[in-house]
């Protein structure tokens, strides 16, 4: 059974459903940033596997890969434009009103 996609599926869901209504519809910089976080994890993610910095348990993969990366590493990627904004977002809000008392 392919565990990671599940994982990352459950957790990629949950990032989505959490969205406030305003990242419902993605600005034009959420894909540029989407496809820059993919081509690194294009370049880097083999690196590292082949390294063996980072292992994955065959038996839980899909096995589709992408220049040697498996597919379920571009979930972490999605899943990283998704939340780091939100995240950015909503913790630079509450700083700025701090930093403006």
């Amino acid at each position: 059974m392919t565990t990671y996609l599940i994982l990352n599926l459950l957790f990629l869901l949950t990032a989505i459903l959490f969205l406030p209504v305003q990242f419902r519809k993605p600005p034009t910089a959420f894909w540029i940033a989407l496809g820059v976080v993919f081509v690194l994890t294009m370049i880097f993610d083999p690196i590292i596997i082949a390294l063996d910095i980072v292992a994955y348990d065959q038996t839980k993969l899909l096995g589709i890969f992408i220049f040697g990366a498996p597919v379920e590493d571009f979930f972490y990627a999605m899943y990283a434009a998704i939340i780091v904004p939100l995240l950015w977002t909503r913790f630079g809000k509450r700083r700025q009103r701090e930093d403006n008392q």
